[in-house]
Protein backbone atom coordinates (compact mmCIF):
# COMPACT_ATOMS: atom_id res chain seq x y z
CA UNK A 1 0.00 0.00 0.00
CA UNK A 2 1.55 3.54 -1.01
CA UNK A 3 2.53 5.18 2.16
CA UNK A 4 0.95 9.37 2.14
CA UNK A 5 3.19 11.96 0.72
CA UNK A 6 5.67 13.01 3.66
CA UNK A 7 4.52 16.84 4.15
CA UNK A 8 4.67 18.63 7.64
CA UNK A 9 1.09 16.96 8.28
CA UNK A 10 2.88 13.20 8.45
CA UNK A 11 3.17 13.92 11.84
CA UNK A 12 -0.31 14.13 12.38
CA UNK A 13 -2.05 11.68 9.52
CA UNK A 14 -4.39 9.15 10.29
CA UNK A 15 -3.16 5.37 11.05
CA UNK A 16 -3.78 3.03 7.65
CA UNK A 17 -6.40 1.28 9.12
CA UNK A 18 -8.90 1.80 11.98
CA UNK A 19 -7.49 -0.41 14.86
CA UNK A 20 -3.98 0.86 14.29
CA UNK A 21 -3.15 3.29 17.55
CA UNK A 22 -0.83 6.57 17.49
CA UNK A 23 2.08 6.09 20.50
CA UNK A 24 0.23 7.91 22.75
CA UNK A 25 -3.07 6.51 22.27
CA UNK A 26 -1.85 3.20 22.83
CA UNK A 27 0.07 3.90 26.04
CA UNK A 28 -3.16 5.25 27.63
CA UNK A 29 -5.36 2.28 26.88
CA UNK A 30 -2.61 0.49 28.57
CA UNK A 31 -3.02 3.00 31.57
CA UNK A 32 -6.58 2.25 31.54
CA UNK A 33 -6.76 -1.57 31.47
CA UNK A 34 -4.46 -1.59 34.30
CA UNK A 35 -6.33 0.81 36.04
CA UNK A 36 -9.41 -0.94 35.32
CA UNK A 37 -7.61 -4.05 36.95
CA UNK A 38 -6.59 -2.02 39.67
CA UNK A 39 -10.34 -1.13 40.47
CA UNK A 40 -10.96 -4.70 40.34
CA UNK A 41 -8.36 -6.23 43.07
CA UNK A 42 -9.47 -3.39 45.35
CA UNK A 43 -12.86 -5.11 44.88
CA UNK A 44 -12.11 -8.62 45.25
CA UNK A 45 -12.68 -10.59 48.68
CA UNK A 46 -11.14 -13.78 47.12
CA UNK A 47 -7.46 -14.39 47.38
CA UNK A 48 -7.43 -16.98 44.32
CA UNK A 49 -9.26 -13.84 42.46
CA UNK A 50 -6.84 -11.19 43.63
CA UNK A 51 -3.72 -13.62 42.82
CA UNK A 52 -4.72 -13.79 39.16
CA UNK A 53 -5.64 -9.93 39.07
CA UNK A 54 -1.82 -9.20 40.22
CA UNK A 55 -0.67 -11.81 37.85
CA UNK A 56 -2.10 -9.73 34.84
CA UNK A 57 -1.30 -6.37 36.44
CA UNK A 58 2.35 -7.81 36.65
CA UNK A 59 2.54 -8.80 33.06
CA UNK A 60 0.88 -5.64 31.91
CA UNK A 61 2.69 -3.52 33.74
CA UNK A 62 6.27 -5.57 32.58
CA UNK A 63 5.51 -5.37 29.25
CA UNK A 64 4.35 -2.02 29.31
CA UNK A 65 7.64 -0.70 30.73
CA UNK A 66 9.54 -1.94 28.12
CA UNK A 67 8.35 -0.86 25.29
CA UNK A 68 8.33 2.47 27.02
CA UNK A 69 11.66 1.97 27.56
CA UNK A 70 13.01 0.38 24.34
CA UNK A 71 10.58 2.43 21.80
CA UNK A 72 8.89 5.41 23.38
CA UNK A 73 11.25 6.79 25.68
CA UNK A 74 14.50 7.05 23.49
CA UNK A 75 12.35 8.58 20.39
CA UNK A 76 10.80 11.29 23.14
CA UNK A 77 14.57 12.27 25.10
CA UNK A 78 15.78 12.34 21.10
CA UNK A 79 12.91 14.77 19.67
CA UNK A 80 12.58 16.37 23.14
CA UNK A 81 16.09 16.41 24.99
CA UNK A 82 14.21 16.71 28.19
CA UNK A 83 16.11 14.93 30.13
CA UNK A 84 14.59 15.13 33.59
CA UNK A 85 11.02 13.91 32.15
CA UNK A 86 12.63 11.04 30.50
CA UNK A 87 15.38 10.32 33.31
CA UNK A 88 12.43 10.33 35.90
CA UNK A 89 10.35 8.38 34.10
CA UNK A 90 12.57 5.63 33.99
CA UNK A 91 13.83 5.96 37.76
CA UNK A 92 9.81 5.33 38.54
CA UNK A 93 9.87 2.28 36.23
CA UNK A 94 12.49 0.89 38.14
CA UNK A 95 10.88 1.09 41.52
CA UNK A 96 7.81 -0.70 40.22
CA UNK A 97 10.06 -3.37 38.97
CA UNK A 98 11.50 -3.96 41.81
CA UNK A 99 8.20 -3.83 43.78
CA UNK A 100 6.30 -6.81 40.84
CA UNK A 101 9.67 -9.11 41.26
CA UNK A 102 8.70 -8.76 44.92
CA UNK A 103 4.48 -9.65 44.47
CA UNK A 104 5.63 -12.17 41.58
CA UNK A 105 8.33 -14.09 43.90
CA UNK A 106 6.20 -14.23 47.67
CA UNK A 107 3.19 -16.24 47.66
CA UNK A 108 0.22 -14.98 48.77
CA UNK A 109 0.37 -13.77 52.24
CA UNK A 110 -0.50 -10.86 54.63
CA UNK A 111 1.08 -8.28 52.74
CA UNK A 112 0.34 -9.37 49.38
CA UNK A 113 -2.65 -6.77 49.41
CA UNK A 114 0.09 -3.92 51.11
CA UNK A 115 2.26 -4.75 48.45
CA UNK A 116 -0.10 -4.31 44.94
CA UNK A 117 -1.90 -1.45 46.55
CA UNK A 118 1.62 0.17 46.71
CA UNK A 119 2.14 -0.69 43.13
CA UNK A 120 -1.02 1.07 42.21
CA UNK A 121 -0.14 4.52 44.08
CA UNK A 122 3.27 4.06 42.20
CA UNK A 123 1.66 3.91 38.85
CA UNK A 124 -1.15 5.99 39.52
CA UNK A 125 1.63 8.87 40.33
CA UNK A 126 3.37 7.79 36.79
CA UNK A 127 0.64 7.76 34.86
CA UNK A 128 -0.28 11.41 36.23
CA UNK A 129 3.06 12.75 35.61
CA UNK A 130 2.77 11.29 31.89
CA UNK A 131 -0.45 12.28 31.01
CA UNK A 132 -0.53 15.75 32.74
CA UNK A 133 -1.11 18.91 30.81
CA UNK A 134 2.68 19.74 30.60
CA UNK A 135 4.00 16.21 31.12
CA UNK A 136 5.32 13.86 28.78
CA UNK A 137 2.80 13.42 26.29
CA UNK A 138 1.87 16.73 25.79
CA UNK A 139 5.69 17.50 25.29
CA UNK A 140 5.64 14.27 22.87
CA UNK A 141 2.50 15.89 20.80
CA UNK A 142 4.29 18.99 20.26
CA UNK A 143 7.30 17.29 19.29
CA UNK A 144 8.43 16.15 15.94
CA UNK A 145 7.63 12.48 17.11
CA UNK A 146 6.00 10.67 14.31
CA UNK A 147 3.37 9.22 16.70
CA UNK A 148 1.67 6.96 14.00
CA UNK A 149 5.06 5.35 13.64
CA UNK A 150 5.83 4.85 16.80
CA UNK A 151 2.58 3.24 17.63
CA UNK A 152 3.07 0.83 15.20
CA UNK A 153 6.39 -0.10 16.60
CA UNK A 154 4.86 0.05 19.94
CA UNK A 155 1.92 -2.83 19.13
CA UNK A 156 4.54 -4.85 17.00
CA UNK A 157 7.19 -5.25 20.21
CA UNK A 158 4.00 -5.69 22.21
CA UNK A 159 2.54 -8.61 20.14
CA UNK A 160 5.81 -10.36 20.54
CA UNK A 161 6.49 -9.59 24.56
CA UNK A 162 2.79 -11.08 24.85
CA UNK A 163 2.93 -13.69 22.43
CA UNK A 164 6.70 -15.09 24.16
CA UNK A 165 7.35 -14.03 27.99
CA UNK A 166 10.44 -15.47 27.76
CA UNK A 167 11.42 -11.92 26.01
CA UNK A 168 10.65 -9.93 28.93
CA UNK A 169 13.36 -8.69 30.08
CA UNK A 170 15.55 -8.86 27.33
CA UNK A 171 15.79 -5.22 25.53
CA UNK A 172 15.93 -5.62 21.77
CA UNK A 173 17.92 -3.05 19.97
CA UNK A 174 15.00 -0.40 18.67
CA UNK A 175 15.44 2.55 16.92
CA UNK A 176 12.05 4.50 16.39
CA UNK A 177 11.65 7.17 13.77
CA UNK A 178 12.14 10.64 15.11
Amino acid sequence: MARPKQTRSHLRRAPANRTAKDAIALLKADHRQVERWFSEFDKARDSKRKTTLAEQICNALKVHTQIEEEIFYPAFLAATEEEDLHHEAEIEHNGAKRLIADIESIAYDEYFDARVSVLSEMIKHHVKEEEQPNGMFAKARKSKMDLDEIGRQLQVRKSELEADSSLLGKVKKVFATV
